[in-house]
């Protein structure tokens, strides 16, 4: 096979494959940072990578901070917190380091460095710019993923969540964008089978809402479908061996691939994992992995020809929507996940609840089929029983 290592342009710069992340201290010193910051979350904090990346920096003339206080759902919180070490620590750089939640959240800690006394939500996706808002400069971003599965490190936005609403808010602004991401797969390596998993769903389910949605986007659908067959293929590997590295960077090339075709929009898959996230604090990849099974049933009547197309292209023995549902409710048996959203601690009282911040949720709206509320109400409830699948 290929070595699997190169320098890609598209949608950014990225500079991909094992080892990669030695070049880190380079990059930073030629675009003239000398103080950076790595943005963190709780349980990679103290991890030996975090360690000898300020190792390496400092051996590189540079001072480098970390802070390590992001939660798996950042919050407001998390970013006030960090734009203010920031500033306290006059830092020239960040280094978004980590999931999904560490690179959200490294994101608009540097869009709100500068922006003392105004809120994190002035950047809420969908809303108009204020004024102001393309003046916005922050300090440039460096991702490093160390999970295949948000693709976070791919786009100029994140997932915050709203403390006082209970609500997971799309915050995005040009100044977001990583000005580069080293995407290491050696970093992913000594993720847990199941953590591996988890986030391996989240990659397949990006490109599957992606090639769902009805808009006509060849090139977000090729992105989409060809994401899925690297899964396919190599998820499973990952799972059973994480030293796998070829598998480790099939994964994350996955991730990034996901993040790109989603730029056609999602689904009710998000939109329903968004609003539970936010109230119940649940893990992304997970609840989306549980309710994908329901959602994909719900959206059958509109999504045969793509499932044919999708079936073909990865060789499964039923070239049709049964086919794909049964690879993907295969990998879900196959590495555990929860039937019932009742397993991650949703109850039925909380329907009402759920099903207007699902119809909110930005993802909504591009499900190939129109979602209200009795249809939410009715998809979420079959989640939180078991019911209405086959088998």
């Amino acid at each position: 096979m290929t070595a699997m290592t190169g320098n890609w342009n598209y949608p950014l710069p990225l500079r991909f494959g094992a080892g990669r992340i030695a070049e880190l201290p380079g990059v930073l010193h030629d675009w003239g940072c000398r103080n950076p910051l790595i943005v963190t979350d709780r349980g990679l904090k103290a991890h030996p990578m975090i360690a000898a990346a300020v190792a390496a920096m400092g051996k590189a003339g540079l001072a480098c901070g970390v802070f390590g206080e992001v939660r798996s759902n950042p919050t407001k919180g998390d970013v006030e917190a960090g734009a203010a070490a920031l500033r306290r620590g006059g830092h020239d750089a960040v280094v978004a380091w980590g999931g999904g939640s560490a690179l959200d959240a490294g994101k608009a800690m540097a869009t709100m460095m500068h922006q003392e006394g105004s809120s994190l939500w002035r950047f809420t996706w969908g809303l108009e710019p204020d004024d102001g808002w393309d003046e916005v400069a922050g300090p440039p971003i460096v991702a490093v993923p160390t999970t295949a599965g948000t693709g976070a490190e791919m786009g100029g936005g994140g997932l915050v969540t709203d403390e006082a609403t209970q609500e997971k808010r799309i915050v995005a602004h040009p100044s977001m964008t990583p000005r580069l991401v080293i995407a290491d797969p050696e970093l992913t390596v000594g993720l847990p089978p199941n953590l591996t998993a988890w986030t391996g769903i989240d990659a397949l389910v990006h490109s599957l809402e992606a090639l769902c949605v009805p808009d006509f986007h060849p090139m977000g659908d090729g992105i989409a479908i060809h994401g899925m067959a690297l899964v396919h293929r190599y998820l499973p590997r990952a799972v059973a061996n994480g030293a796998d590295i070829e598998a480790r960077a099939a994964m994350l090339a996955a991730s990034s691939m996901g993040a790109v075709a989603f730029a056609k929009g999602l689904g009710l898959m998000h939109g329903m994992s968004h609003a539970i996230g936010g109230v119940f604090d649940t893990h992304h990849g997970l609840t989306n992995a549980v309710v994908m099974p329901y959602v994909l049933q719900f959206n059958r009547p509109a999504i045969g020809g793509k499932m044919e197309l999708l079936a073909r292209y990865l060789g499964l023995a039923d070239a049709s929507f049964e086919g794909v549902y049964a690879w993907t409710t295969g990998l879900n048996r196959a590495f555990g996940v929860p039937r019932t959203l009742a397993e991650l601690g949703v109850s039925e009282d909380a329907v009402d609840r759920l099903v207007p911040k699902i119809l909110a949720d930005g993802n909504t709206p591009t499900n190939p089929v129109p979602v209200d509320f009795a249809a939410a109400a009715r998809v979420l409830r079959q989640a939180i029983r078991g019911e209405g699948l086959p088998g």
